[in-house]
């Protein structure tokens, strides 16, 4: 069985090498390298599918507890991994952080003070470092490889996120369309992936300020930098990574609280999540990309629900409004062991159905 954190055998790099091959050819952009290692995985577990014949090596997938890319759709795989950009037409460039608070974003403030004040006031259970961190969710995709968005299946998936401040080799289980798979340190990290924006642990989450300008500067000094993107969206989808996970509901407000300082930020009444539900927005537009990423809260008591991002003018990938991907919450919960339903024992948080 071969381990990625051990290198590959001969035939998986002529698989990797053939895919490489028939991929278009790069871009002049980078990424965040959360959502490049990310795309990367998703290759490698396309690949592995492949090889179903022959010993199946473990899955790797960077472990995202709320948000994870789908799986089974090679989700914007092409584009991401080969560094293409959608639409380089209209680039805007942001070298520095800017966090100042713009008068135009006062609506999305209101609305993002309203979810934080709730999830302030809501209770969660504390997570010990022991346990995992259970996520049932749906989740949508865009397979780009071909040139065009072509939108895979809604899927079910699972997750078991393990909370030991590690740094870890295993860092939990998922399940997805009834197959189980472990997910192992990221790629580098052959020393284990520890607690981090990468694998956020309940401890970890714990650890960071609960003061929104001093939340909002670390996140704007820890997100991943990549060369031309524009750094408000890179720390506005950061903490979007976030969202959806058992966390101190101190945290969980400020995180809220720091979004609502992010320039761009905005309300997004049509907003809704992959199977449909429609509820209360926040949306942050990528100009450069055309990309539009929506969070979608529930209209009663404020709980994250989901998120989406589509295209928000004419690529060659597809019209304005071309799904790129969408994620459903439906249940979250803490069991004492990977692959336990919470049926079986556990604390569930906030289920949604």
């Amino acid at each position: 069985m071969n381990d990625r954190t051990t290198g590959a055998s001969p035939e998986r790099n002529g698989d990797r090498e053939e895919i490489a091959r028939l991929l278009p050819a790069p871009g002049d952009w980078d990424l965040p390298r959360e959502q490049h290692l990310r795309h990367k995985e998703l290759l490698m577990h396309h690949i592995d599918r492949d090889q179903a014949t022959r010993t199946r090596p473990a899955r790797r997938l960077l472990l995202r507890p709320a948000l994870l890319a789908p799986a089974t759709a090679l989700t914007l795989a092409g584009v991401l991994v080969a560094g293409i950009a959608l639409n380089d037409s209209g680039r805007e460039r942001s070298g520095t952080a800017s966090h100042r608070a713009a008068t135009d974003m006062q609506p999305a403030a209101a609305l993002l003070g309203r979810i934080s004040d709730a999830a302030e006031d809501r209770t969660t259970p504390t997570v010990r470092d022991d346990q995992f961190v259970y996520t049932r969710e749906k989740t949508r995709g865009a397979d780009l490889t071909s040139g065009k968005a072509v939108l895979g299946p809604l899927t079910d998936r699972e997750v078991w996120a393990a909370q030991e401040p590690g740094p870890l080799h295993r860092l939990g289980l998922i399940r997805e369309n009834g197959e189980t798979f472990p997910v192992n340190a990221e790629l580098g990290d052959t020393d284990g992936t520890p607690a981090g924006l990468s694998r956020p642990t309940y401890r970890w989450l714990s650890s960071l300020p609960t003061d929104p300008d001093k939340l909002l500067a670390y996140l704007y000094a820890k997100t991943p930098q990549a060369k031309g993107r524009e750094r408000d969206q890179a720390v506005f989808e950061q903490i979007g990574s976030l969202l959806g996970a058992v966390m101190p509901p101190a945290t969980a407000a400020a995180l809220y609280r720091a979004a609502a300082k992010i320039p761009g930020v905005a309300p997004a009444p049509q907003a809704r999540d992959a199977i449909g539900r429609r509820g209360l927005g926040i949306a942050r537009d990528d100009t450069r990309y055309g990309i539009r990423t929506e969070w979608v809260f529930d209209k009663k008591d404020f709980t994250f629900v989901g998120s989406r991002s589509y295209l928000t003018r004419d690529t060659s990938y597809g019209k304005t409004g071309t799904l790129l991907s969408s994620e459903a919450e439906l249940e979250h919960a803490v069991v004492d062991k990977a692959g336990q339903q919470p049926a079986e024992g556990g604390t569930r948080t906030d289920p949604q159905s």
